[in-house]
């Protein structure tokens, strides 16, 4: 009986599709860049106060634009904050109103989710969000219709380096460098999405070296928002 082998076949690309983040079963994703020698420097979880003002100046320092993916319920939080990155230049990303893993959750959840933060980040930044990324990138078949609906190019990225995980400084940077490839969209973060005062000052301190790795290695960083139209 061939049933079983298919249903599992079946089974199987389904996690895919939830669980990879460039899987593009549930939707176009973005997951590098032209294969040109650039890099896309983007950060997730924010605002954070602590980590994002370190970041913004870094950035503003050495020149370097970069993508800041925004839990819609932290923007509110911090709302000076989230309008100082969009005033900085960079590009505001929705990553949700709560940082909620979308594989399992309702069309409604979903809409819901994606759509309240899309407001909070077009009043409170200014900007009006062209840009989605999935909390963990996880998706089902329902993110689709409302990030289409809304206009967004769905990101997903070419590496991380579990910054997250606060390795330290020197590993942060180790890991981004070795794994450095022309178009990568680079996964950081600025925030922790499930508490507004989740440290990443490692993250923050780590960029400076980032930055410098990238350019020594004849890199340029590129704004991701020249991907939107790609």
């Amino acid at each position: 009986m061939i049933v079983l082998p298919v249903a599992l076949a079946g089974i199987g690309a389904l996690a895919y599709g939830a669980y990879e983040p460039n899987a593009q079963l549930f939707g176009p994703v973005i997951g590098r860049g032209p294969r040109v020698r650039s890099i896309y420097l983007t950060f997730d979880d924010g605002p954070n106060a602590d980590a994002t003002p370190r970041l913004l100046e870094t950035l503003d320092r050495l020149s370097a634009p970069a993508a800041f993916f925004m839990v819609g319920a932290f923007a509110r939080q911090q709302p000076a904050l989230a309008r100082g990155v969009s005033n900085a230049g960079h590009l505001i990303g929705n990553h949700t109103l709560s940082h909620v893993k979308l594989h399992r959750r309702s069309p409604g959840t979903i809409g819901r989710e994606i759509r309240e933060a899309h407001e909070i980040l077009r009043e409170t930044t200014g900007q009006v969000p062209r840009a989605f990324r999935a909390p963990h990138g996880y998706r089902n078949p329902f993110v689709a219709p409302v990030t289409r609906a809304l206009g967004y190019r769905v990101f997903g990225w070419t590496f991380g380096v579990w910054d997250t995980a606060r390795p330290g400084v020197e590993e942060i940077r180790r890991r981004v460098r070795t794994r450095l490839a022309p178009g990568a969209i680079v996964l950081l973060h600025d925030g922790d999405g499930y508490d507004p005062r989740g440290d990443r000052r490692q993250t923050a301190d780590a960029l400076p070296g980032i930055i410098a790795d990238a350019r020594d290695a004849g890199y340029t960083i590129r704004p991701l928002s020249e991907l939107l139209s790609s």
